[in-house]
């Protein structure tokens, strides 16, 4: 899994120049996925963002709930996770990092974004071997999807081998 170039022949990812923290908060469908081990069969996968306005431990906190393989009739699995958001503006930063467990830190950063509505966002990894493609309906136009993987490759310097549709059903 990952690129087939090696990570310290990539540059390092460029995240987005406005990210407006706030409105990354909510509900994000998870559509495409170069999957950790925890999201290889996922589906319905949901994170949702929560700011933390007075906490002196982590910035966001993150439900991540997931059906393990087939939608509705697999086990429902949670993943709660810690998000930072790094810089010295966290009300505007496109670089976060999340903790999936203690003590693992991993970078988060945002390498797209719908800065007029906040449809969507893409979430990179710096070596390349993961990446999110979340969208705030369980469903994306195709044309998009095709638009942010192309995006992927060309600007971000991703290969698209390991990247899956994650299947978004919430009806029998």
């Amino acid at each position: 899994m990952g690129n087939k170039a090696s990570s310290s022949s990539l540059p390092p990812l460029q995240v987005v120049s406005n990210c407006e923290t706030q409105r990354l908060m909510g509900t994000w469908f998870v559509i495409g996925v170069k999957p950790t081990m925890f999201e290889t069969t996922c589906s319905n996968a949901v994170e949702k963002y929560t700011w933390l306005t007075d906490s002196k431990k982590n910035d966001i906190d993150i439900d991540f709930q997931y059906n393990q393989a087939d939608p509705i009739t697999s086990k429902l699995k949670s993943l709660p996770q810690k998000g930072w958001v790094q810089g010295s503006n966290k009300d505007n930063s496109a670089e976060w990092k999340v903790s999936p467990t203690w003590p693992i830190k991993m970078p988060y950063p945002i390498i797209e974004v719908d800065t007029t509505s906040y449809d969507y966002v893409v979430v990179g990894y710096p070596s390349r071997s993961y990446a999110w493609i979340m969208s705030r309906r369980p469903q994306m136009k195709e044309s998009l999807y095709q638009d942010l993987t192309q995006r992927l490759v060309d600007k971000h310097h991703y290969s698209l081998e390991g990247l899956r549709k994650v299947p978004q059903h919430w009806t029998r």
